[in-house]
């Protein structure tokens, strides 16, 4: 294999593929990058047997072949190069070597054969969805994925379309992110994409209105091809959680209120809590405002903003961790609050729409 390609388009390419590459394995090659040169293109791979990152990119190839390269070292000799025509060539023991100019480098490569081959599947769905709405629904729910692995199936989101209504859900038993759109497609189709792959969706391409993600979907496995990456996963396995019945439904208090204010008292209660020291924000529902209040063995700290109240007057606290992940991921400047009673989740919506419907489970408060 000789190739001649330029060090920019090849630096950036290695580094996002690079983010599918084993880091810790036993097995060397998933340690590697894929690189194959062939029909005027380098195809370039990494894999770690859940999620896998590929693309293409221009090269002059004066002979095909492939050869599997440690990544991390690859990575980092392109990208301490200089700006230019970078050569790579392989021989028959897959040495490879790397130059420019006087910049030489000689590294050892494996057989690409020992590189696992990403898994073919038979496609169920193919839906073609605009990339920076797809982003921004993904930003406002992925903060809400669990990281408990014994519960395998809240570690990723649930993407539903049904009636023309895409949506994606996520859940981790403190908190629920739900965030909907109009789209057109009639299908309805429902699957659980894993966390580290939403990762990468929000990594790659741009937030530019004209990009495009296709979503191809199988039984086990889906593609998101993102202009010329494909990001590979495995879908995640299991039933997930109706979670429309977890919605509270009779609520006895609700108010507006100006996101940014709320935000901002809540993480000046915060200064008195820490990691070690944990102690609930209390929020008072009154007449015309919202009295907040933290109190742990360092202090006290006591605010209020206004906001007009409908129905009954109440009083709820949250961990603010988990209170202010919800309230940072809302993009209005106002927000509804519902609540059915101390003890229940309460709900964050847009004042006007549905476009987004956050849930955050209260802390039990002891009487003050």
């Amino acid at each position: 294999m000789k190739l001649i390609c330029e060090q920019g388009v090849l630096s950036a390419a290695v580094s996002n593929v690079q983010r599918a590459v084993c880091t810790k394995t036993t097995m060397p090659a998933l340690e590697g990058i894929l690189i194959r040169a062939e029909n005027g293109k380098i195809k370039l791979c990494g894999y770690d047997l859940e999620i896998g990152i590929t693309t293409e990119i221009n090269a002059d190839i004066e002979s095909e072949g492939a050869v599997v390269v440690n990544a991390k070292l690859f990575v980092e000799i392109v990208r301490r190069l200089p700006h230019g025509n970078v050569t790579i060539e392989t021989d028959d023991k897959y040495i490879t070597y790397i130059t420019m100019g006087e910049i030489n480098y000689q590294i050892v490569g494996m057989y690409p054969g020992e590189f696992p081959e990403l898994p073919g599947f038979d496609e169920i769905d193919n839906i073609t969805i605009q990339g920076s709405l797809l982003k921004n629904m993904i930003r406002q729910t992925i903060f809400a994925t669990s990281d408990d692995m014994s519960k395998m199936v809240y570690t990723g989101a649930l993407f539903e379309f049904e009636n023309n209504v895409f949506s994606i859900v996520a859940i981790d038993g403190i908190k629920m992110a739900l965030r909907k759109e109009t789209v057109d497609y009639g299908e309805n189709s429902r699957f659980i994409v894993p966390k580290k792959a939403l990762n990468e969706i929000l990594k790659l391409g741009s937030d530019n209105e004209d990009e495009q993600i296709q979503i191809i979907t199988g039984q086990r496995h889906a593609v998101f091809k993102i202009n010329e990456y494909s990001v590979f996963t495995r879908l995640i396995e299991g039933s997930f959680i109706d979670y429309k019945s977890t919605i509270p439904q009779n609520i006895t208090a609700e108010t507006c209120v100006v996101a940014r204010d709320l935000i901002s008292s809540v993480e000046r209660m915060s200064l008195l809590t820490s990691e070690k020291i944990q102690s609930p924000i209390r929020l008072q529902f009154k007449r015309d405002e919202i009295r907040l209040s933290c109190s742990t063995t360092i202090g006290k700290a006591n605010d209020v903003i206004k906001a007009p109240l409908k129905g009954e007057e109440i009083e709820i606290g949250f961990g603010n961790r988990h209170l202010l992940e919800a309230l940072k991921n809302t993009d209005s400047d106002i927000i509804r609050i519902q609540i059915q009673n101390a003890s229940t989740a309460m709900i964050i919506t847009p004042a006007e729409g549905d476009s987004y419907l956050f849930l955050v489970v209260p802390m039990l408060l002891q009487r003050s």
